[in-house]
């Protein structure tokens, strides 16, 4: 049942149609604490039609509101406050959570639409640092939570495997590097010639002429630069996919920059077909003026194309290949006027669903409070950072529970867990400092600390036996119980909160808020107490394990059973 709407049914009938039930469920709030009730009307906005005041507005409503249903409904200054029945609102929560499982939660908003997701995409002959951890990780997390509300998502790691950074590769390459070397350790000898090719470049600017040169020959199909560039290509996709694996996340296209260069001369006709293209000293540009942005280049002097160029082929491509109906880019928030650029000129050329292209932006991880940088070398290693983690869970586990069967597989799954749970409990737009010490700890708001709360609720199943949990028998009276209930209920419009923000950090905190409650009743309850609510308080183990392992799911994170 929708409590909220039961509430503003009540409402609506007191107030004799004075308020819509649309416009009081937009006015109906949660109280901060459980003493002021479940749901709180405040009466202030019927003073100017009734010219009272919102205190004596309130007490008129509580005499004239029906209260079966509820435990009660009191006023309180200028708020009416509603306090559900306990005991039927377990028992509907409970029986739903029950006999949905890993389903509850489930809604049908995308009815089976395409949803493309731009997101990863590193750079080829690179190794993924924990730059790359956030386009990566909220992707998956978007995806998750969009298949959950039945869109059809569709991952793409856009490779960056195309550029002027070729040519200074090629020439790194050819003066410094080895076939010996790039065999042995492919990503890091290629990032170590690429970082001593900008250290070079500052004293020899002719180095940089050269790496145009070799990218041109590229461009041109010179059979040794692509050579080259399809082996640095494979080495390094082989390498990003030992990290993707360790994430869990595949996908469903791996379409670089490479796959659009047959597709830009199309893009540059028809611009011109529509004649939207102007010339601008010696270059082509989109005149974007009455959007308020500065003109989108879209071929330099020399001819080359731009960035802009091949996403407008990209946008468009994955138009008629997926007929979407949203297009997300996972991309750092400095490329925000990147994308308003090419939503602008799209819209220019006519195609009106650039309106379904949304940018997902999100903050930096910094370290030490510095930005990473793989041209100044300033690298920290993705696949460092989660060897470093699954070491430190190591540890602990070996403090806490030496005899854990499956420990490997168990610090895999908390190590990784932790640092992917760190990055999506943080607000995307917001810039996070990276402490691995912080991240990987079982206490505190951390993945861990859920992760560690799943197990204890999986435990106590363990040891209730085979205990065939009754979906007739579901009502609780214990008042410690009464936070857990109300965030189990509240997983459904968590999920939809989610999904319409775009924000997996809206679930990792709920899925914190519903592990602290959890254990918080934990330590007051005597749970396997034989009485005539045994039932229902198992029954409320099991649905607090079924939506945190969701919970976490939704994030990319798994759910060991023990811990």
């Amino acid at each position: 049942m929708d409590y909220k709407v039961k509430v503003a049914q009540v409402i609506e009938q007191a107030v004799d149609g004075k308020l819509s039930q649309e416009d009081i469920l937009a006015k109906i709030e949660k109280p901060k604490t459980l003493n002021l009730g479940d749901y709180a009307f405040p009466a202030f906005v019927l003073s100017k039609v009734l010219r009272k005041a919102p205190q004596m507005i309130a007490s008129e409503l509580v005499e004239k509101i029906d209260q079966t249903g509820f435990e009660k409904v009191e006023a309180v200054g200028p708020y009416v406050n509603f306090f559900l029945d306990k005991k039927e609102f377990s028992k509907d929560i409970l029986s739903e959570v029950l006999s949905e499982g890993s389903a509850y939660g489930n809604q049908d908003l995308g009815h089976g639409g395409n949803v493309p997701i731009d997101m990863s995409s590193p750079n080829i002959a690179k190794p993924m640092s924990m730059g790359h951890l956030r386009s990566t990780v909220i992707g998956n997390s978007l995806a998750l939570l969009l298949e959950k509300v039945n869109y059809k998502p569709i991952k793409i790691d856009h490779l960056g495997d195309w550029g002027t950074q070729f040519g200074k590769l090629i020439v790194a390459y050819k003066l410094w590097g080895s076939e010996e070397e790039v065999k042995a350790d492919p990503i890091n000898n290629l990032l170590k010639y690429y970082v001593r090719f900008h250290e070079e470049d500052v004293n020899n600017p002719e180095l940089d002429e050269e790496a145009r040169e070799w990218f041109k020959k590229l461009e041109d199909g010179d059979e040794e630069a692509l050579k080259l560039w399809k082996w640095f290509r494979e080495e390094s996709l082989k390498k990003f996919t030992e990290v993707y694996d360790r994430l869990n996340i595949t996908f469903d296209s791996y379409n670089g920059e490479a796959f659009y260069n047959d597709k830009m001369d199309e893009i540059t006709d028809l611009l011109q077909e529509k004649g939207l293209l102007k010339e601008s000293q010696g270059a082509e540009i989109v005149d974007l003026e009455k959007y308020d942005l500065n003109p989108a280049l879209i071929r330099k002097t020399d001819g080359a194309t731009l960035y802009i160029t091949r996403d407008l082929a990209a946008a468009l491509y994955r138009y008629r290949t997926y007929d979407f109906v949203q297009s997300l880019y996972v991309v750092g928030q400095e490329q925000t006027n990147h994308f308003k650029q090419l939503k602008a000129v799209l819209k220019e050329m006519g195609y009106d669903w650039s309106d379904d292209i949304h940018h997902i932006p999100f903050g930096l991880i910094t370290s030490g409070g510095k930005k990473l940088s793989t041209r100044s070398g300033r690298v920290i290693l993705l696949e460092e950072v989660l060897d470093d983690a699954v070491k430190l869970a190591n540890k602990q586990i070996e403090e806490k529970n030496p005899n854990l069967a499956d420990k490997e597989e168990v610090a895999e799954a908390v190590g990784v867990g932790a640092v992917v749970f760190h990055d999506l409990k943080n607000e995307r737009i917001n810039s996070f400092d990276f402490n691995l010490d912080e991240v990987v700890r079982f206490e505190g708001e951390t993945g861990p600390y859920v992760q560690y709360s799943h197990a204890r609720a999986m435990s106590i199943l363990r040891k209730a036996g085979d205990l065939e949990l009754d979906s007739d028998n579901l009502e609780i009276s214990d008042p410690e119980a009464w936070q857990t209930l109300r965030l189990l209920a509240a997983f459904p419009e968590t999920v939809k909160k989610a999904v319409s923000e775009y924000e997996p950090s809206v679930v990792a905190k709920y899925a914190i808020h519903l592990a602290k409650a959890f254990n918080k009743y934990y330590a007051h309850s005597r749970i396997l107490n034989d009485d005539a609510e045994k039932n229902a308080r198992l029954t409320l183990v099991q649905s607090v394990a079924t939506t945190l392992k969701e919970s976490l799911r939704l994030l990319g994170v798994k759910a060991p059973n023990e811990m």
